[in-house]
């Protein structure tokens, strides 16, 4: 029997605030974990955080490498103006080529967590040149088209996969 080899990224950050904002909760990613391992062997998981180095972070990022995922972090940078720094779009895009690219992990599904329209041509690139089944996760009022149009597959961020509180009433 054939196993789908599949290849998780994602971008912590954007789903954070896509989820937070859209369903005022958090992103089950247990929930994630069990519904893409139904589908095959998850061979590459990744991460992508920004490190604030506060103790609620360093748990949830605990959590996520105790469910698989490798977690990269890169550090919070405040700039002058306040504005600040922190996603990792080349980051993500330079692993998901090494990923698909590389000939001793050979996957067949890249699985996306984000909204970013930034990541359209990456999705494209990785279906039109390596036939890489892509498969977008993300909130759909708060995900960019480009990026629903150029995946293979969306799925919203709904159900199972949003960690509500019980109502207690």
């Amino acid at each position: 029997l054939f196993m789908k080899k599949i290849a998780v990224f994602a971008d912590v950050q954007n789903i954070y605030y896509t989820v937070k904002q859209s369903h005022h909760c958090h992103f089950n990613y247990s929930e994630l974990w069990s519904q893409v391992s139904k589908e095959g062997e998850i061979v590459v998981a990744l991460a992508y955080a920004i490190d604030r180095g506060d103790q609620q972070q360093k748990s949830f990022q605990e959590i996520l490498r105790n469910i698989g995922f490798t977690v990269r972090l890169k550090p919070y940078i405040q700039r002058v103006d306040g504005s600040s720094k922190g996603d990792w779009d080349v980051g993500i895009t330079i692993d998901l080529i090494d990923t698909i690219c590389d000939p001793e992990v050979m996957v067949d599904t890249v699985v996306l967590l984000s909204g970013d329209g930034d990541f359209d041509l990456l999705l494209k690139r990785a279906t039109r040149d390596h036939k890489i089944k892509t498969i977008v996760y993300g909130v759909p009022n708060l995900s960019a088209k480009s990026l629903i149009d150029a995946a293979s597959e969306f799925r919203p961020i709904d159900g199972n996969l949003l960690l509500k509180k019980p109502n207690r009433s």
